[in-house]
């Protein structure tokens, strides 16, 4: 008798249990009462159970039916979604969206772009890695991922098409722990001094290095994976080396870190690199592509507008005016 069970009759129960009579599941459906009613004394007949108790003003759930709504519910995503999908595949949506960021770009950013895609196509699956350095650049080379967030000019691929969306700062940094803290407060941080000590910098997971070293200053040297565990190090007061304004914005403000009172890591200890918005030449972006792209550039161009908020610097009241030469586009 279960073979007999429609998708409709299924529907009809739901609209009913959530809308709470059949008066307002049909109001809802936009079909009248009696047709409403016909359909659930149907499926009871066929379920062999009472999915509603009719003694009151009101119909009730029973235990029964409370048990089987959960699994008409399940059945009802299952169909939208086998919908959704095929109707994704016959307008050429991707079956899933693979994207590669670099570690400097601000990852809520990303996840606020991905929502959107979701809401247009929720039958699309995503993969999303975070990497540094050459990383991105390298899962668009392997076809890794379809799209990838590029910051800097380090990393480039007659294969790959760039687009500019926005810029990230990164600020040299040290823990107030730190003796590079104590002994910035009564002079400017030379080269030699920033040598004398531990610096933290990221690894390269891919060979598109060669050998490079990007704004390694010190000979003294903590290679780390990952931007979470370099901003770990640096609070734990390890050592120093630059963190993207956006992650380090509270330590900051709230005295856990400082910025480096140095002459000889940009202006104000901050640098700017260009944000890029990636993928294969030879592989034109699909609608769900497309969809993340065009959200992710409104609110990059949001977030730009309003600027960030600039973090408070302990030494702020006693270094002011730092100079500083060329800015460099190293890490």
């Amino acid at each position: 008798m279960l073979d007999v069970l429609t998708l409709d009759q299924l529907r009809i129960f739901v609209t009913v249990a959530e809308s709470g009579s059949f008066r307002s599941g049909a109001a809802r459906l936009s079909r009248v009462q009696s047709a409403i009613s016909h359909s659930i004394a149907n499926l009871e007949a066929e379920l062999g159970v009472a999915l509603f108790d009719r003694a009151g003003h009101r119909p009730v759930l029973t235990p029964e039916g409370q048990a089987l709504l959960a699994n008409a519910r399940d059945i009802l995503l299952r169909i939208d979604a086998m919908r959704a999908r095929a109707r994704g595949l016959s307008e050429g949506v991707e079956l899933e969206l693979s994207l590669t960021v670099d570690t400097l770009f601000p990852i809520a950013t990303v996840g606020a772009a991905l929502t959107e895609v979701r809401a247009v196509y929720p039958a699309v699956s995503i993969r999303l890695a975070v990497e540094p350095l050459g990383g991105p650049v390298t899962s668009l080379i392997e076809k890794r991922s379809t799209l990838a967030i590029l910051v800097g000019e380090d990393f480039r691929d007659p294969r790959i098409v760039l687009e500019a969306i926005s810029s990230v700062e990164q600020v040299a940094v040290v823990s107030v722990k730190h003796p590079l803290a104590r002994q910035q407060m009564s002079r400017t941080i030379s080269l030699p001094d920033l040598a004398d000590h531990l610096q933290i910098i990221l690894s390269d997971p891919t060979p598109l290095s060669g050998g490079r070293s990007f704004g390694v200053l010190s000979p003294q040297t903590c290679r780390v994976s990952s931007q979470d565990t370099k901003h770990a190090m640096i609070l734990a007061g390890l050592g120093w080396g630059r963190l993207p304004t956006w992650q380090v914005e509270r330590d900051l403000s709230e005295g856990r870190l400082v910025r480096l009172a140095t002459n000889a890591l940009g202006r104000n200890s901050q640098v700017t690199s260009e944000a890029y918005l990636a993928h294969r030449l030879d592989e034109p972006l699909g609608p769900a592509a497309q969809i993340f792209r065009t959200a992710l550039v409104q609110r990059t161009a949001i977030q730009s507008k309003s600027g960030p908020s600039r973090p408070k610097d302990l030494t702020s009241n006693i270094r002011k005016g730092l100079s500083a030469p060329d800015q460099h586009n190293n890490r």
